[in-house]
C-alpha cells in the first residue's frame, strides 16, 4: 500500500506541476503583454501631449513673440500636472519655465522628436521624462516635456502583480496537489485495489461510490454495474455446470447401465428392448443439446432467422390440436379461446416450438396438488394496444412470484430432486425465443396455476 501511496504522491506532483507551469506561463505572457500594450500606449499618449504643447506655445510665439511665449510657458508651468517647460537662452540659462537646469549639451543636441531621460526635479528626486527640445530664433532653445512617474507607479503596480500572482499559483499548485493526491488519485487507487481483487476471483468486490455523482461516482456506478451482471454470469455458469452434471449424467449412466445388461443377456428380446431404452436417452441427450444450441445461437444474435406473414391464431389453433390427444392421454384438458385472425410477422417455425414448449410445460406441471380437481390448460391469443398476446394458462401448483425470474434461466428447476422428466430448458428456450421477436416471456398467477404470456410487439403500417 505504501508502494501504492508513492506512486499516487509522484503522479499527483508530476500532474500539479504540470498544471503550475502551465498556469504560470499564461499568467506571465497574459501580464507582460497587458504591460507592454499599456507602456505602448502611455508613450503614445504622451507623445501626442507634447506634440499638442508645442503647437500651442507656437501660437503663442506667434502672437506675442518672446514675452508672450514666456507668459504662456509661466501660465502653464503653474498648473498642477505632470508638464515639463523650459526657455532657455543660448547659454542654458533658465528665462521661464518649470525646470531648474538643463545641461547645454543636452540643448543643443536640439531633441526634435520626444525621447526619455533623466531629470532631477524640485524636490532633489531623480526622474525620468519624455522630452522634445526645439531651437528657436535668437538661439533660444523651447523643452517641452511629460513626467513619466505615472508610468513607473503602472510597472510598480505591475510588477507587484507578477509577485501576488506567482504567490497565488504556488499556492493553488500546493492545493491542487493536495486534493489530487487526496481525493482524485486515492479514487484511482481505489479502483485499482478493487480490480486486482477481482482479478483474484473475488467478484464480490465492488467499487467505492463516494455519493459526489461526479465523473469518478458514473464510472463506479457503471463498472459495478457491469460487475454485478459478470457475478450473475458467473454464478449462472456454475449452476449451468452443476445442473447439466446432474442431467446429463444421469441418462449416460442409465443408457450405459442398459447397453452392459444388454450384452450380459443372451435374450434377443431383452437386448431389443435395451437399446429401445437407450435410443430414448440418447434422444433426450439430443434434446437437451439442441435445445442449448438454440438458446445460444438465440443470444448471440447467430439464427437464420426469416421473418414471414403468419396467422398467428391459425398457428396456435394447429399446436392445439396437435397437442389435445398428448393432454388427454395426461388425463388433462386443453381448450383454446381463438377468434378471427392474428396476422403477425415473425419465424412460424420458432414462435410454434416456444408455444409447444409452453403447452408442454403446462401438461408436465400443471396438475392440481390435491388431485382433486382435474388438470385443465387454457390457451388464448389476443390483441392488447400494439402487441400480441399469446397465453397459456393451466390450473397447477404454479411457480412463487420471487421465482419467476429465475425459472427463465438455462437448467433451472423448482423440483429440487428432478424425479420428473425434464432438463429445465422449456422457459429459457421461450424467453430466448420472445427475446428474438423483440418481445418478452411474463410469468403471471392465474388464481390458481400459472400464466405465461408471451408479448410480442405488432409492426404498425
Amino acid at each position: 500500500m505504501a508502494r501504492g501511496g508513492r506512486i499516487v504522491s509522484t503522479t499527483a506532483f508530476k500532474l500539479s506541476a504540470i498544471y503550475l507551469a502551465v498556469f504560470t506561463a499564461f499568467a506571465l505572457v497574459f501580464v507582460l503583454s497587458i504591460t507592454f500594450a499599456a507602456n505602448r500606449l502611455f508613450s503614445q499618449q504622451i507623445s501626442e501631449t507634447i506634440g499638442s504643447e508645442f503647437s500651442d506655445l507656437a501660437s503663442s510665439w506667434n502672437e506675442g513673440g518672446v514675452n508672450g511665449l514666456i507668459a504662456a510657458i509661466q501660465d502653464r508651468s503653474n498648473r498642477p500636472g505632470a508638464s515639463l517647460y523650459l526657455l532657455a537662452d543660448s547659454q542654458g540659462r533658465n528665462m521661464a519655465g518649470n525646470v531648474n537646469e538643463v545641461a547645454t549639451e543636452f540643448l543643443a543636441q536640439a531633441v526634435l522628436t520626444p525621447a526619455i531621460v533623466g531629470y532631477t526635479g524640485n524636490d532633489g528626486v531623480q526622474r525620468s521624462a519624455m522630452v522634445q527640445v526645439v531651437r528657436l530664433q535668437g538661439g533660444m532653445f523651447l523643452l517641452v516635456g511629460r513626467d513619466m512617474s505615472e508610468r513607473e507607479r503602472f510597472a510598480d503596480i505591475t510588477r507587484l502583480a507578477l509577485i501576488v500572482a506567482g504567490v497565488l499559483l504556488v499556492g493553488l499548485g500546493l492545493v491542487s496537489w493536495f486534493f489530487v493526491s487526496r481525493r482524485v488519485l486515492r479514487r484511482i487507487d481505489s479502483i485499482s485495489a478493487t480490480t486486482r481483487r477481482i482479478m483474484a476471483g473475488d467478484l464480490t468486490g465492488r467499487l467505492e461510490v463516494a455519493g459526489t455523482r461526479d465523473e469518478f461516482d458514473r464510472l463506479a456506478d457503471s463498472l459495478n454495474a457491469m460487475l454485478e451482471r459478470l457475478e450473475a454470469l458467473m454464478r449462472g455458469l456454475k449452476e449451468v455446470s452443476d445442473n447439466i452434471a446432474h442431467d446429463l449424467k444421469t441418462p449416460l449412466s442409465r443408457m450405459r447401465n442398459r447397453l452392459d445388461a444388454a450384452l450380459a443377456n443372451d435374450d434377443r428380446e431383452a437386448g431389443r428392448e435395451a437399446m429401445a431404452a437407450a435410443i430414448e436417452d440418447a434422444d433426450q441427450l439430443i434434446d437437451t443439446f439442441n435445445a442449448l444450441l438454440t438458446i445460444a445461437r438465440i443470444e448471440a444474435g447467430s439464427t437464420d432467422e426469416h421473418a414471414d406473414g403468419i396467422d398467428a391464431a391459425a398457428m396456435v389453433r394447429d399446436i392445439v390440436e396437435l397437442y389435445e390427444p398428448v393432454a388427454e392421454e395426461a388425463g388433462a384438458t386443453i381448450a383454446a379461446d381463438i377468434d378471427g385472425e392474428q396476422p403477425f410477422r415473425g419465424n412460424r417455425e420458432l414462435l410454434s416450438q416456444a408455444i409447444a414448449n409452453l403447452i408442454d410445460n403446462a401438461i408436465k406441471h400443471g396438475r392440481p396438488a390435491d388431485g382433486a380437481v382435474p388438470p385443465a390448460i387454457h390457451v388464448a391469443v389476443r390483441r392488447e394496444g400494439n402487441d400480441l398476446l399469446i397465453v397459456v394458462a393451466d390450473n397447477g401448483p404454479g411457480i412463487p412470484e420471487e421465482e419467476r425470474g429465475r425459472v427463465q434461466e438455462r437448467f433451472v428447476r423448482l423440483e429440487k430432486s428432478r424425479s420428473t422428466p425434464g432438463t429445465g430448458l422449456g422457459l429459457s428456450l421461450v424467453a430466448a425465443l420472445a427475446k428474438l421477436h423483440r418481445g418478452r416471456l411474463e410469468l403471471s398467477d392465474a388464481g390458481p396455476g400459472l400464466r405465461a404470456t408471451i408479448r410480442l410487439p405488432v409492426a404498425v403500417s
